[in-house]
């Protein structure tokens, strides 16, 4: 059994980038996929995202490595089978069994026994467009996320996946807005956080999407619709906005922190939990004020969800 911490080296190189010059998607060379090795040092590995799949947590990251806790997170195993090699950035379970993970090389990954064994759906080894988040409504209806506004959808569970085609953006070029995370909302919406401070809106599974402005200028990393209808989203430097007009306007929500969220999550007795760089979680009963924790390890934290009972994990 392992035990492992939560490290997130992709907002790290996101943390490099924010402000760079926009870049278009350029052909590499290929690049061989090859099964996970199953190595000792898992437990060292850069974990990127996790998710609950039922009861069991489900953690992905660097050479597609896939973790398995069934005690709440106090241990970890490896996955059975992964077969790539391929860094993994983002999960998603619609039950205990069925699941899927994406990644660099646009990689997407299925599972029908809850992570212990996987098999490909999707991957391009022409174009090394990483794949950052990837969210299933249902048991057939899901979508990925990634670099260069890289959109896909899929009706059939994966089975075939189609590129939308981004929404027009003022002063933006195609390709030059990555997406980092998706969130659901109600009715069948669904979100996903952007460059830029912008956020993408989809009523219909993914197929098509409307551009949110939240007038702020940095990277968007992290999002809930709260059970009170109020958009939330984090990001760079501390940057916690909240929209009760379904984006229309925003207000900046004041956090005491220069850490940059990534993870946002509302427990079942209505308290909104947030993680973020450098050791912070935070924490709120209304959504508009927020107690600030600090670790005394200083961890960077990369994902925060709850159980049914409404424990958080970071």
């Amino acid at each position: 059994m392992l035990r492992i911490q939560f490290v997130f080296a992709l907002l790290a190189w996101c943390l490099t980038h924010a402000s760079a010059q926009p870049v278009t998607p350029a052909a590499r060379p290929a690049l061989a996929i090859h099964a996970a090795d199953g190595r000792s040092e898992a437990a060292k590995s850069l974990m990127l995202a996790a998710a609950f799949a039922g009861q069991r947590i489900v953690a992905v990251g660097e050479r597609a490595t896939v973790l398995l806790s069934d005690d709440g997170g106090a241990h970890y195993r490896q996955a059975q089978q992964v077969p790539v090699s391929s860094t993994l950035t983002g999960v998603s379970f619609v039950n205990e069994h069925l699941g899927w993970a994406v990644g660099h090389w646009g990689v997407i990954l299925n599972t029908t026994d809850g992570g212990e064994h996987w098999t490909v759906q999707r991957s391009d080894i022409r174009t090394d467009q990483p794949l950052l988040d990837v969210h299933f409504m249902d048991k057939q209806h899901g979508v990925a996320v990634g670099l260069w506004s890289l959109i896909l959808s899929t009706q059939d569970g994966g089975k075939t996946w189609l590129q939308a085609e981004p929404p027009a953006t003022t002063g933006a070029r195609r390709f030059d807005l990555n997406l980092y995370h998706l969130f659901a909302g109600t009715a069948g919406e669904l979100f996903a956080s952007a460059e830029r401070g912008k956020i993408l809106r989809s009523v219909d599974a993914g197929r098509s999407w409307s551009v949110l402005d939240t007038g702020y200028k940095g990277s968007l990393w992290a999002g809930i619709l709260t059970r009170d209808g109020a958009l939330l989203v984090g990001g760079l430097r501390g940057t916690l906005l909240r929209s009760e007009d379904q984006g229309k306007t925003w207000q900046n929500l004041k956090t005491d922190s220069t850490s940059s969220v990534t993870g946002l999550s509302q427990l079942p007795d209505g308290r909104i939990v947030g993680a973020a760089l450098d050791g912070v979680s935070f924490e709120s009963k209304d959504g508009l004020s927020f107690a600030l924790k600090r670790s005394s390890e200083g961890s960077a934290f990369t994902w925060i969800g709850s159980t049914a009972g409404g424990q958080a994990w970071l």
